[in-house]
């Protein structure tokens, strides 16, 4: 099949690199110059492990990037992969997608074929309408050949091509028979290779699913760090609990990794976008607003235990981890951002160190000092917070010798204790 992508983010450029692997001619669709013209010469304008794999294999046969809409209509079908950014209030910011998706339709006014244009996009149930106006409205007379579908993803950054061709679920969300159909036939190659369950219903649940999925792993995050918490009170050590209560198939063992918490661009945004929404539908959301409550004190919490040891005011402070979990370079709601501004208000000298995402935190924090290396970060600091569980902060030991104050607060559950380091876990 001919298929576009508008957007060429985190989603849209792995959705692209997928769907061309699974053999479909893609066209990814983007106003930026500079990232339509990394694309076609294979290089990702994103970190993602296995992306640079794809695209050197797929760009120049099957798979090719452009500003212009002029030969949308020439596919049968096209992504809408805009993103859609939380606003102040924690409303998403639909106008960038709404814009994607009126040239969408307006590029279609001419086509005398059926159309199917899917939102990948992540939004609440109630912009769903406005989203499909924006499209048929766009295509003026043709509307009646063009029909809007959802296809919410389920990616994680840093097994995002993972995630798509090796999928849990995929929800198609359709008005329509035919719409079911031409999804189905894109998916065709990856349901015959996987053990997927395919979900089909409407375009309004498949996004409540969407939202509904990535608050529960919020909440269940959240829940697992306010009893880590109180484990830290009673001197037991949470990881021994979570182990114990894993167990219990109702529970399950993942994502009971207490810490410092959730961050990227999906679990901030799609929170405060559901509470944002339940409000202004009449519903008071009390519960997923202790989740946000409870996840916003952790890095606070993590300070406040390095601070029990060392008085850190014009002292050296390691931060290792910048990035909001490992296998990326996105600092998008990083647990390190707190956790650096809460060590610049009490005055200390940050060093911090990322594998991957120091050039982007630069641009955050300019007079922040940045380290080649965890143990140039760690040589004379007077303390260090582990924020990210990079593989390689697993391997630290001596370097930790050449702290002036080797004390070690431990976010992630990462560093080994050892004889000569005063180390403290978050929640155990």
């Amino acid at each position: 099949m001919q298929i576009n992508i508008i957007g060429s983010g985190y989603v849209g450029t792995t959705v692209g690199a997928c769907l061309a692997d699974l053999g479909h001619e893609v066209t990814t669709i983007d106003i930026d110059e500079e990232v339509v013209a990394a694309i076609n010469t294979g290089e990702s304008p994103i970190h993602e492990p296995g992306l640079d794999d794809l695209l050197a294999e797929h760009v120049g046969e099957n798979l090719s990037a452009t500003t212009s809409y002029d030969d949308l209509a020439e596919a049968d079908v096209t992504f809408l992969a805009v993103q859609t950014p939380s606003q102040s209030d924690g409303s998403i910011d639909t106008g960038p997608l709404l814009s994607a998706a009126e040239m969408t339709g307006e590029a279609l006014r001419d086509t005398t074929d059926r159309h199917l244009v899917v939102v990948k996009s992540t939004v609440t149930p109630p912009n769903v309408e406005e989203l499909r106006n924006a499209v048929l409205d766009g295509a003026g007379s043709a509307r009646d050949h063009v029909e809007m579908a959802a296809n919410p993803e389920f990616q994680r950054e840093g097994s995002a091509v993972e995630d798509f061709l090796d999928p849990q679920k995929i929800v198609f969300g359709t008005d329509s028979d035919w719409a079911t159909d031409r999804l189905r036939a894109v998916y065709a190659p990856l349901v015959a290779d996987s053990d997927a369950n395919v979900v089909e219903t409407d375009p309004e649940t498949a996004m409540m699913v969407k939202y509904a999925n990535n608050v529960f792993l919020a909440s269940k995050i959240s829940l697992i760090n306010e009893l880590g918490n109180v484990c830290k009170e009673f001197g037991i050590d949470a990881y021994e609990v979570a182990d114990a209560i894993g167990m219990d198939d109702r529970i399950g063992e993942r994502f009971l990794r207490s810490g410092v918490g959730w961050g990227g661009s999906c679990f901030p945004k799609d929170t405060a976008a559901l509470i944002d929404t339940a409000r202004e539908s009449g519903y008071e959301p009390e519960l997923l607003d202790a989740v946000v409550s409870v996840n916003d004190e952790q890095p606070s919490r993590m300070v406040e235990l390095l601070t029990d040891h060392v008085d850190i005011e014009g002292q050296r402070v390691a931060v290792l981890g910048l990035s909001f979990k490992p296998g990326t370079g996105d600092i998008r709601n990083s647990r390190a951002i707190p956790v650096i501004e809460r060590l610049d208000d009490l005055g200390a000298e940050v060093a911090a160190y990322d594998p991957v995402a120091v050039e982007t935190m630069r641009e955050r924090f300019p007079d922040v000092t940045y380290a080649d290396s965890a143990a140039d970060a760690l040589r004379d600091a007077h303390g260090a917070l582990v924020v990210t569980d990079w593989d390689e902060f697993a391997t630290l030991d001596s370097e930790f010798d050449a702290m002036a104050r080797p004390v070690v607060v431990d976010g992630r559950h990462v560093v080994s204790r050892r004889d000569g380091l005063t180390y403290e876990g978050l929640t155990w």
